[in-house]
């Protein structure tokens, strides 16, 4: 199909659009938090792999280098609008209750009591305010990792950075979430003297 659009077939490149439009949208989206936006940078997205589909090397998952443009877009919109980023709702084509469900970012065990919904929800919304203060590029790293199921291998592709230096951005990440997200820890009791 990518070897067919290459070689200027609309009909292919429609085709990988239409494959492509709601995974790159939901990562998107999940970025920049705003429905018009994130269609507006999607839609940058497709213009800018159009424009540079001559230049993609096959040896190289197509996957992983619309993704690596699409994240550019939405890190340089960030960089630009310093804007909050992760949505814990589920991906923004979700419609139906089992897609919102399949596609939310999961937080407690599922087999909760109505308090400890409640308290899962509030811990999703520290952590979504946590990662809306990580640098853009730690957040697309988190974001990625973690709620995209990205390998180390597959972010340092999309990210056109070194595997080091995603490991690096990851380990960084953690631990400026973790002092986010400090006063939410349960405390532990000192230890008792013998």
């Amino acid at each position: 199909m990518v070897a067919w659009a290459k070689e200027g077939h609309e009909a292919a490149f429609r085709e990988l659009i239409r494959r492509y439009e709601r995974p790159v949208f939901a990562l998107v989206y999940r970025m920049v938090r705003d429905r018009a936006l994130a269609e507006d940078l999607s839609q940058e997205t497709f213009i800018k792999v159009l424009n540079a589909l001559a230049s993609y090397n096959p040896d190289y998952k197509f996957s992983s280098w619309i993704f690596k443009i699409a994240n550019n877009a939405a890190i340089d919109h960030i960089r630009k609008k310093d804007l909050d980023t992760l949505s814990l709702d589920g991906a923004p084509d979700a419609d139906t209750p089992d897609a919102i469900k399949a596609t939310q970012l999961q937080i407690g065990t599922g087999g909760e009591s109505p308090l400890d919904e409640v308290a899962s929800k509030e811990l999703g919304s520290a952590i979504e305010r946590a990662i809306s203060k990580l640098r853009p590029e730690y957040r697309a790293c988190i974001l990625l990792r973690f709620v995209e199921g990205y390998s180390y291998e597959e972010i340092a592709d999309v990210m056109e950075i070194p595997l080091g230096t995603v490991k690096t951005y990851i380990h960084r990440a953690r631990n400026e979430l973790r002092e986010h997200l400090a006063d939410r820890r349960p405390e532990t009791p000192p230890a008792k003297a013998p």
